[in-house]
């Protein structure tokens, strides 16, 4: 069995974290994105306006129930050719609109159900003092139902970061996308996605031990 070539390990360690802020870049902007239409696509489903309740049922049903690289492909590949303006779009731009949308409509039905978690004592105190539902969601259910969304939410923004890792299907060169070249270039594949898969790996223990801290102190909060 041939030994790992542990200086090409140590030497790949560098030129792969050059393209670690583009990863995160794309999920973070992905994520606000998300979120903010999730949070939309929820009260929608909370308040259940006429129409629009359909349509956003029909696009979480949609963007649930089929796989994100299809989607990205979808978007990259399919649209272009009923809207030749598409073609415009890069690989980046199309790969944040796809994780945009993928995840808003899961988030989107974590939102509800911690919307709907918040007490109805809490929904009846805001309309007895004369708060439309759009002041009342502002002002008293959202804050509640996002201290009981965070955690879920942050587990979303790890799957995201490990989802960016498709983008490179559309020539993105992002973290994985970097090291399938320098794979397919020293043709030591196992040393090289060990690499990877370690850089990945320690970004989202770093989150989760955000997460557990903010559990923590959500808990704490709660508990008083």
């Amino acid at each position: 069995m041939r030994a790992l070539d542990l200086d090409y390990m140590l030497g790949l360690l560098p030129v792969l974290l050059k393209y670690l802020p583009l990863t995160l870049g794309m999920a973070s902007v992905s994520m606000v994105l998300a979120l903010i239409l999730a949070s939309l696509f929820a009260i929608i489903r909370v308040v259940r306006f006429p129409v629009l309740d359909w349509v956003t049922r029909l696009f979480i049903s949609f963007f649930r129930g089929t796989p994100l690289l299809v989607q990205l492909f979808l978007f990259y590949y399919g649209l272009p050719q009923l809207f030749p303006s598409l073609t415009l779009i890069d690989g980046i731009s199309a790969a944040i609109i796809g994780l945009t949308l993928h995840f808003s409509a899961y988030m989107a039905e974590s939102i509800r159900a911690a919307i709907l978690g918040v007490d109805r004592s809490q929904w009846e105190a805001s309309k007895s003092i004369g708060m439309s539902t759009g002041q009342m969601m502002r002002r008293i259910i959202l804050p509640q139902a996002a201290r009981v969304a965070a955690p879920t939410l942050i587990n979303y923004f790890i799957d995201l970061i490990k989802s960016t890792s498709l983008a490179f299907t559309l020539g993105v060169t992002e973290l994985m996308g970097a090291a399938q070249k320098e794979a397919a270039g020293s043709f030591l594949y196992f040393e090289t996605f060990i690499v990877v898969a370690v850089l990945y790996w320690l970004v989202v223990e770093s989150l989760a031990f955000v997460q557990s801290q903010i559990e923590n102190r959500l808990s704490k909060a709660v508990s008083r």
